[in-house]
């Protein structure tokens, strides 16, 4: 474990964050019925979640707001996918900005990992619906990696409190590449306005054109904003919902624009595997930009009765064979159907039909 250096101090530290970081991916992704398989069922990850939890919340990123604007596409996809995404002058945009924290109370200074969902609404009837966060990658190339298989290696001894070495050497062994992200979870930032963030959808996508000829992709929200970065001392000084008043603020003062930038893949590139980013070098484009004019608390806001399953994708647009996003896609619906039960709700539904618990 030499490359980990697990005896020094500022490692020890670092792997208490990417700790929590793990507590808070399975946390996210443990709302599936079988996805990972025989080693552990649902109703043992649902045994495992805190208790009690506020009922009709979302339990992976609770604490969010609703947004609202529109996505202004250039011609730069359009050759390469039918969607009408890509070529709608003006689309509606119904979006969630969150914290993955489970406490929908909790200060926002509780994780650096933040997120942005979306919806869009095409005037053909068709919808495409995002969920990203500000991680480059996954950790694992699996869910069972990351889910049950990292926090397990990375929890404390109870008799050193640290990452027990032998169990994060073995951790690696099995799942070399996720020694990149520990490396990065270890120092990556801590946000100080959603406004300034990057969001990665990770998962890869298919274009499709009207030729029929499918391009690989991955896309990201990048801001127009400076990212604000806040030190550990300035953490121990902000308010409690400081990220939503500082977006709030921004938001009287003039509305937010995020660059769809997309990543076109090569023969050879990983499609399928999120743990592997692409290099640096592939073509990207400027597929669009949106523009967010408008944020509501999630009690009333349109957001509030979406499930932002990312493989709701419109025709011109396909998922690939990437396990996690399936994976995602399962969690999200199984989340659901336990705020349904939790609510005992039946007049909202989400724009296609299915219900969604008001998410206070």
């Amino acid at each position: 474990m030499s490359k980990l250096d697990l005896k020094s101090k500022r490692t020890w530290g670092a792997l208490a964050v990417i700790a929590l970081t793990a507590g808070a991916l399975t946390t996210a992704f443990a709302w599936t019925e079988g996805w990972i398989g025989s080693r552990l069922t649902s109703a043992q990850l649902f045994s495992e979640t805190p208790q009690p939890f506020p009922p009709g919340f979302r339990r992976a990123h609770g604490k969010g707001i609703c947004i609202a604007g529109t996505f202004r596409p250039t011609d730069a996809a359009a050759p390469l996918s039918t969607a009408r995404a890509f070529t709608e002058p003006n689309i509606p945009v119904v979006g969630r900005l969150a914290i993955a924290m489970g406490d929908p109370h909790g200060p926002d200074s509780a994780s650096n990992v933040v997120s942005m969902a979306l919806l869009l609404k095409t005037d053909d009837g068709q919808q495409w619906r995002m969920a990203m966060n500000n991680q480059p990658y996954f950790p694992t190339h699996n869910a069972q990696g990351f889910t049950v298989d990292m926090p397990k290696a990375m929890a404390p001894d109870p008799a050193t409190g640290k990452p027990d070495p032998a169990r994060v050497a073995a951790f690696l062994k099995q799942y070399p590449e996720a020694e990149k992200f520990l490396k990065w979870a270890a120092q990556a930032p801590q946000p100080g306005s959603f406004g300034g963030v990057e969001f990665d959808g990770i998962n890869a996508f298919y274009l499709v054109a009207a030729d029929g000829k499918r391009q690989a992709v991955r896309w990201s929200m990048r801001p127009q904003e400076p990212f604000v970065q806040l030190s550990q001392d300035q953490l121990q000084h902000v308010g409690h919902d400081y990220m939503f008043e500082d977006l709030r603020a921004r938001l009287a003062q003039k509305p937010l624009h995020w660059d769809m930038v997309m990543q076109l893949a090569e023969p050879g590139d990983p499609v399928d595997d999120p743990s592997l980013p692409w290099p640096q070098e592939r073509k990207q484009i400027v597929a669009g930009t949106l523009e967010v004019t408008q944020a509501v608390e999630q009690a009333e806001g349109a957001c509030r009765d979406v499930n932002f399953d990312p493989t709701i994708v419109p025709t011109g647009i396909e998922i690939s064979d990437d396990p996690i996003l399936q994976a995602r896609s399962g969690a999200y619906t199984h989340s659901f159907n336990r705020r349904e039960r939790e609510i005992g709700y039946g007049k909202a539904t989400d724009a296609v039909g299915k219900p969604e618990v008001p998410s206070k």
